[in-house]
């Protein structure tokens, strides 16, 4: 069957048609996407600004019009931390509804860790043993670890890559002071799920999922995306520290220029690295592998799943 899955993440609005079946890889046919940098357009009072909830109407309705032209036959709707902690995130749940027809399921920060880890699970296999999966979106990171496809842990912490970069690093490029408070805040906010990681036992493989993670394997050296997803990548914790007190340094143009990263999300590159450095670092991880399943595909993986049933 063709499914479109509308995923309203924190950093992009993804609308991807894919053809799946139950037992089978679902294999992308089209996709339709925008992005729109949810989680750095809250005011004051964390609410949604006028102007992205409008954006976000357009890109909805836009994703129906392409749902009807490619002969899509049900839609995966869902929402991330941007909409689940806005200020006013009902009220543009109801807007979208109103304006759209589409009523978007909000994901808890557990749901997306779930979701993410049964994607990297099917992904890699039961030879991958224990499994810890690291995922860094626009406005949280995911953490889970276990043997099976439900994970025995699972974490959300508020520290995706667009909310550090607006209520942390204002500079361009920010100070040195500012990347310092970043770096203490987001290790003390990691340490606090050590130990409930580690109790499990050691990771026999450990993996990122998101685009943060795939940018910077790429700066470090992985393999270009256009080279296709089976193609083996991965990052090293020396690499990466390497890198990041090169990118604090760095403009939002200068990172631009760095291989694989794009211009809407070059602001970012360094929050995430410091995401990323600190939770490797903290869990002991010298090197992951880049999952190239993420959260979308752990939503259609558990609908073929029911439909199996």
């Amino acid at each position: 069957m063709r499914l479109g899955v509308l995923d309203v993440g924190s950093n992009t609005v993804h609308f991807l048609v894919v053809d799946a079946h139950p037992g089978a890889a679902p294999v992308p046919a089209y996709s339709h996407k925008l992005e729109l940098r949810l989680a750095e357009l809250l005011d004051d009072s964390g609410a949604l600004q006028e102007d992205g909830v409008t954006r976000l109407v357009d890109m909805v309705a836009s994703s129906m019009r392409v749902a009807e032209d490619k002969g899509v036959e049900e839609i995966l709707p869902f929402a991330t931390s941007a909409i689940r902690e806005a200020a006013n995130g009902e009220e543009v749940l109801k807007r979208v509804a109103e304006r759209t027809g589409v009523e978007l399921k909000v994901l808890s920060g557990g749901d997306e860790a779930r979701l993410t880890f049964l994607a990297a699970r099917r992904w890699y296999g039961w030879s991958s043993g224990r499994l810890l999966l690291l995922d860094i979106g626009g406005g949280s990171l995911e953490i889970a670890c276990g043997l099976d496809e439900e994970p025995d842990t699972a974490i959300s912490l508020p520290l995706g890559a667009g909310r550090l970069t607006a209520g942390w690093l204002p500079g361009d490029p920010p100070s040195a002071e500012d990347v310092r408070e970043l770096r203490r805040h987001v290790r003390a906010e990691i340490a606090r799920t050590v130990a409930e990681v580690s109790r499990l036992g050691p990771a026999d493989h450990v993996v990122g999922t998101s685009k943060t993670f795939k940018q910077l394997a790429r700066i470090t050296g992985a393999a270009r995306e256009s080279e296709g997803p089976l193609v083996p990548r991965r990052l090293t914790r020396s690499a990466l520290e390497d890198w990041v007190p090169r990118l604090a340094v760095m403009t939002a143009d200068q990172r631009a220029l760095l291989p694989g990263v794009s211009e809407g999300r070059s602001r970012q590159l360094l929050a995430g690295a410091l995401v990323a450095d600190g939770a490797m670092d903290l869990f002991r991880v010298d090197s992951l592998d880049i999952c190239p399943w993420a959260l979308r595909e752990g939503v259609i993986l558990r609908k073929l799943d029911r439909l199996g049933e």
